[in-house]
């Protein structure tokens, strides 16, 4: 008979809110959000941070308690609700997905970023210490890229990701952390397991179903979509090529190792249809795993609220535009 290997992460649902990801923004969480999130049966609250939100990019040592006292704010909001929250480094010191260095500086070869990086977990890490893992956890940085010598080898990535891991469990020994895959979260790294760490998958592929007309992905130049055989930079995809690619993430339950996947959505531009019949495959294949997920966003161009596609009757929810087909479709995963 078969061992069955279980995830050893809460099968968490949810939604990302972007309250600190422009720099700029107003940095205030809204009670309304966390109040629908668990009102529909969800549990889980990605919160992508930038950084530069309470620092500067020229003084990346000098923070403003006052943005830093908003995500308290969050963090006690979510906990009110009964969410989990993670706050995941979205643009980090030398490193965000869609700018990989800054000023040349790279978070994967040089040391001031990486030594801003771990100074800035150090911080949340001393502010949260106490609240427990199964209502808070660390995402170390969005989307790490796909290795490559002049950027960042494997080696570079795991000795960034332990460097941090290390950093926070000097304050706090318990706390739970993710990392997310590489290849922009599409890659499990096996070779983290010794970190005894969790990772985070994405809910993006096939790219031309999700990232269709995104241009800073490249999606203007992706064909109409269809589901099965949609594209994938000249790829064919179809359900089980979809689920050939969440068994090697399950492989890491074998490690000991949690996965949850962080993002996943697809982009305004998608006709609707194709979009709800590619991603009811993706949310029962993650089911099939027990990998939980968080939509990217909650509002906005990938959400369940304020989508704004042409191709949907939206029911008005408080004076949002609420798309109820992709939330209840949200609700059966």
């Amino acid at each position: 008979m078969t061992k069955i290997v279980k995830n050893n992460l809460p099968r968490w649902r949810g939604f990302n809110l972007l309250y600190f990801y422009h720099p700029g923004a107003d940095y205030i969480p809204l009670k309304d959000d966390f109040k629908w999130i668990a009102d529909w049966g969800f549990n889980f609250a990605r919160i992508p941070i930038n950084y530069l939100v309470w620092t500067k990019e020229d003084d990346m040592f000098q923070v403003k308690e006052t943005v830093l006292k908003q995500i308290d704010k969050t963090v006690e909001m979510s906990r009110k609700f009964g969410i989990h929250i993670c706050l995941n480094f979205h643009y980090a010191p030398g490193y965000s997905v869609n700018h990989p260095t800054q000023k040349s500086f790279n978070l994967w070869k040089d040391k001031k970023p990486l030594d801003a990086f771990c100074y800035h977990w150090e911080i949340f890490a001393k502010r949260y210490k106490g609240i427990p893992s199964s209502q808070l956890s660390f995402n170390l940085v969005n989307e790490p890229r796909t290795p490559t010598k002049e950027l960042m080898t494997r080696a570079d990535h795991k000795r960034v990701m332990q460097r941090a891991t290390e950093t926070i469990r000097r304050v706090d020994s318990k706390r739970l952390i993710i990392a997310d895959g590489l290849s922009c979260g599409n890659d499990p790294s096996p070779e983290l397991a010794d970190l005894k760490i969790a990772q985070s998958c994405r809910g993006y592929l096939p790219m031309g179903i999700s990232h269709y007309k995104a241009r800073w992905a490249g999606g203007d130049k992706f064909p109409k979509p269809v589901w099965p055989g949609a594209d994938h930079y000249g790829e064919t995809w179809d359900r089980h090529r979809l689920k050939q690619h969440y068994e090697d993430w399950a492989k890491l339950f074998e490690k000991g190792i949690g996965v949850h996947c962080g993002e996943c959505g697809c982009f305004t531009k998608t006709p609707h249809k194709i979009f709800l019949a590619w991603f009811e495959d993706v949310l029962e294949i993650l089911k099939e795993k027990q990998i939980g997920y968080a939509l990217w966003n909650f509002r906005g161009a990938f959400g369940v609220l304020d989508s704004w596609r042409d191709d949907v009757t939206y029911k008005d929810w408080h004076g949002h535009m609420l798309d109820e087909k992709l939330l209840k479709l949200l609700q059966k995963y």
